[in-house]
């Protein structure tokens, strides 16, 4: 979801006001997915490299992201929506995880979508923090299987469970906005085989048109996963 500071800063607003503006967006991107049937939706709202901006814009972004899920919690009950966080949510602030927990608890019977935010999150991170799952798992077992027994019981499926979207189809479509031409380490393992639309729309001015118009362009592509 790129472009909030830039859409604020072309027409002279602080970049806190494109936030404010993409939350908005959000809402609207949601709605229009679980109307039209999407099973699974993940949005990169914040990444392990965003830390690294000025704080007070960090601040902001925690304490906006504490009023969405106060304010569209029951917008998801109503809707059938479970909320679900990825990445290493619990080193974000006290209230924010609070918050979190509350959402993910009170929406957990939901089936009609799964909506993933993806906070502190980090392609590489994810796949690191997997193999030290598998690791530590394989070493308080207590089974004594020989390493190299444990080693060849490593294989894609297993980890694809051990990541953070353990239990999670991997996404058929990756919707890139402002134009930008890389993946900004998101969900680096899942994507392998993922069509890509790049759109130059910033997302505060992404609209449920917009998504059509993906989805649309989707629809044409002829996907053979390595096949004729």
């Amino acid at each position: 979801m790129d472009g909030n500071g830039r859409w604020a800063v072309n027409r002279g607003l602080p970049r806190i006001e494109g936030h404010r503006r993409g939350v908005n967006v959000v809402k609207d991107i949601v709605t229009e997915c679980r109307r039209i049937g999407v099973k699974y939706l993940t949005l990169y709202a914040f990444s392990s490299e965003n830390w690294s901006r000025p704080e007070k814009e960090v601040s902001f972004l925690m304490r906006l992201l504490k009023l969405f899920l106060l304010k569209e919690k029951r917008t998801m009950m109503k809707n059938n929506i479970r909320f679900n966080v990825i990445g290493r949510y619990k080193e974000l602030p006290a209230f924010v995880q609070k918050e979190l927990t509350k959402a993910m608890k009170e929406t957990s019977g939901n089936k009609g979508m799964v909506l993933s935010l993806a906070l502190n999150y980090g392609g590489r991170i994810e796949i690191v923090d997997a193999v030290r799952r598998i690791v530590s798992d394989v070493l308080s077992s207590g089974s004594g299987m020989a390493p190299e027994n444990a080693a060849q019981a490593v294989n894609e499926d297993l980890l694809s469970d051990y990541m953070y979207t353990g239990g999670m189809p991997d996404p058929d479509l990756l919707i890139r906005t402002s134009g930008e031409l890389r993946v900004s380490n998101f969900l680096l393992w899942q994507i392998a085989y993922s069509e890509f639309y790049v759109t130059q729309t910033l997302w505060p001015d992404f609209t449920a048109a917009s998504l059509h118009e993906a989805l649309e362009a989707y629809r044409k592509r002829d996907r053979r996963f390595g096949g004729i």
